[in-house]
């Protein structure tokens, strides 16, 4: 069993307050709706929207927020029904919310038929929300499921067009692979352009109380996009680290040091701003918790299974400095690949894995899908590049002149170019470049599956016997990419899909590509990394995929400037790619 922490206990206190937790709604109130706010006489607006997630057969958790005129009790009412105008009631209710809760509403929405689409609203005095959509999973057999995948919305980076393009698709669901919003104050990542574009964030500060998660996710919910794409679907969420700190692990983040307090204290509260925030349904009869690995099936075609790599399992990263050579740059290889490797290394932690590899072996459904959010596929680079000691560009001019130095060397001839190019280049063949050139290829980012080998052959291992379809779901990265994913003997076992971010800024920025560039270098990283078949590194946007019972298919859209506030898609650079029921490898391109 996973070892219970101090977080559990905060966890029970916070129960205790019924942070988070759902009303059920089972039918139609007996109660009109006219003296709602009788008992309170407060009134409020619904600054917020509304939101739907977390569907089964029969339920769907609808969520809203009210601002009241004054502080105090408010009772906000909801209802449900088949047709926009509502004249097809199947449910109503009543509930009171207040500061304890950040004046936010859920309701689970039960007694519902499979497989339905829904309309629902709230109102508070003579307030009503807007009207939002949601559908329940359907039964038996199904002809096809239609996902939104989406991931990284940076508020102050830019506008959350993506979000727009996502509320405008036709969706069985949206699944939010996490960095649902970021931490960060003004005058942090990604925020170079936040005043000009009226996006600075609040409060001003890093978020570490739970007032400040409870404001920023406040303020996110102002941005009409993502209030778009909340009232047209329903959203299967899972957190990535943001939610809490960048690159957070089970005991701490990069993001937090000792003079910010404990880091269990920041996590609590930043978990509980979540289920406030997030339409999604406590597990079991906590309101509020540190589990929310899932799954959800759409009838007899797709088992959907969320994961959490972030907070209940995963060790902490590894980091490069500690295999290099501070006096001669030399990489210890044998050593990261044992340490990488160490079968008592975890991302998903045991429970949570044995969880997935049970689910995986008995789920009966034509697709087996991990809503996750990190890169499954091997990112594996020459060490150069990985450790950035050089650039893609550089690496491979470089082994180009080391090329024509060895074909030299042996007696080749070349040709008059490739001559006059050896002789204006040979001297940057220093002792150290050479000695970076030949270093082994490497994983560029420790954060991924990359950095946890062996549970990653335990998962795939599962899935090759259990002789799945396996589709990897992904974010993250702020970039998207199709991989083709094998075990370590290099036999097929499924493919990976991974969307782009909202608004975070990709590889363009962390390589320092040049937007002349990028078609060059996207084209450079796919032919260096195997089993990679896609990459689009400097957009901004989201992903569908569209599942039948003889195929997978994954489309990618891209916005054209997330710093202009019209929305606009760039069709020029979408793309799409599928898989074939039994081929475990992408179909080819």
């Amino acid at each position: 069993m996973m070892q219970q922490r101090l977080t559990r206990r905060h966890f029970l206190k916070i129960s205790a307050y019924g942070a988070g937790s759902a009303v059920l709604s089972v039918g139609l109130s007996g109660c009109g709706d006219d003296d709602n706010d009788a008992t309170t006489g407060i009134t409020a607006r619904f600054d917020h929207g509304v939101a739907s997630g977390d569907p089964t057969t029969n339920a769907l958790i609808l969520w809203t927020r009210v601002t009241p005129e004054t502080d105090g009790e408010v009772t906000v009412s909801w209802e449900v029904a088949t047709d926009r105008d509502f004249t097809q009631l199947v449910t109503t209710g009543s509930t009171v919310t207040d500061a304890s809760r950040d004046y936010t509403v859920k309701v689970d929405a039960a007694a519902l038929e499979s497989g339905q689409s829904y309309f629902y609203r709230f109102k508070s005095g003579e307030t009503y929300s807007a009207t939002g959509h949601g559908k329940t999973l359907p039964v038996g057999a199904v002809d096809s499921v239609r996902f939104g995948v989406v991931s990284c919305a940076n508020y102050p980076a830019g506008h959350f067009h993506a979000y727009r393009g996502i509320a405008e698709e036709s969706l069985d669901a949206v699944l939010h692979l996490g960095d649902y919003l970021y931490e960060y104050g003004q005058g942090g990542y990604a925020t170079e352009d936040a005043a000009a574009l009226g996006r600075e964030v609040q409060p001003a500060h890093e978020l570490l109380s739970l007032s400040d998660y409870r404001t920023r996710y406040a303020q996110y919910r102002t941005d009409p996009d993502l209030q778009a794409a909340h009232a047209a679907h329903a959203f299967i969420a899972v957190w990535d680290d943001h939610e809490i700190a960048n690159d957070a692990w089970r005991e701490g983040a990069e993001n937090h040091n000792e003079g910010e307090g404990e880091y269990d204290v920041r996590q609590v509260a930043a978990l509980q701003a979540y289920f406030e925030w997030l339409p999604i349904r406590p597990p079991g009869n906590e309101a509020v918790s540190d589990t929310i690995y899932r799954s959800f099936a759409f009838g007899d075609l797709v088992g959907l299974h969320m994961l959490d790599t972030r907070v209940i399992g995963r060790d902490q990263q590894l980091d490069y400095g500690l295999y290099l050579d501070p006096a001669t740059g030399a990489f210890d290889a044998e050593r990261f690949v044992a340490e990488v490797s160490d079968p008592n290394r975890t991302l998903l932690g045991a429970e949570q894995l044995t969880w997935l590899q049970g689910t995986l072996l008995s789920d009966t459904a034509t697709w087996q899908v991990l809503g996750q959010q990190i890169l499954m596929g091997r990112m594996v680079l020459p060490a150069a590049i990985a450790t950035q000691q050089m650039s893609i560009q550089e690496f491979a001019d470089l082994a180009y002149v080391a090329q024509l130095a060895q074909r030299a060397q042996a007696g080749d001839t070349l040709t008059q170019e490739e001559q006059a190019y050896l002789i204006a280049n040979a001297h940057r063949l220093t002792p150290e470049v050479i000695a970076a050139l030949q270093l082994p290829s490497i994983p560029y980012n420790l954060d991924a599956w990359d950095g946890y080998a062996y549970e990653r052959e335990v998962v795939l291992g599962t899935a090759l016997a259990a002789n799945a379809n396996l589709v990897v779901l992904a974010g993250d990265t702020h970039n998207a990419w199709a991989n083709n994913l094998s075990d370590i003997e290099g036999k097929p076992v499924g493919v990976e899909f991974a969307t782009a971010s909202v608004s975070s800024p990709g590889l363009e920025e962390y390589l320092g590509i040049a937007p002349e560039e990028v078609e060059a270098t996207e084209a450079g990283i796919v032919s260096l990394v195997s089993g990679l078949e896609y990459l689009n590194a400097a957009d901004r946007g989201y992903m569908t995929v569209t599942f039948t019972a003889d195929k997978a298919e994954a489309s990618w859209q891209f916005v054209r400037d997330i710093k202009s506030a019209e929305y606009a898609l760039e069709p020029a650079r979408a793309y799409a790619a599928s898989v074939t029921a039994g081929n475990k490898q992408l179909d080819t391109l």
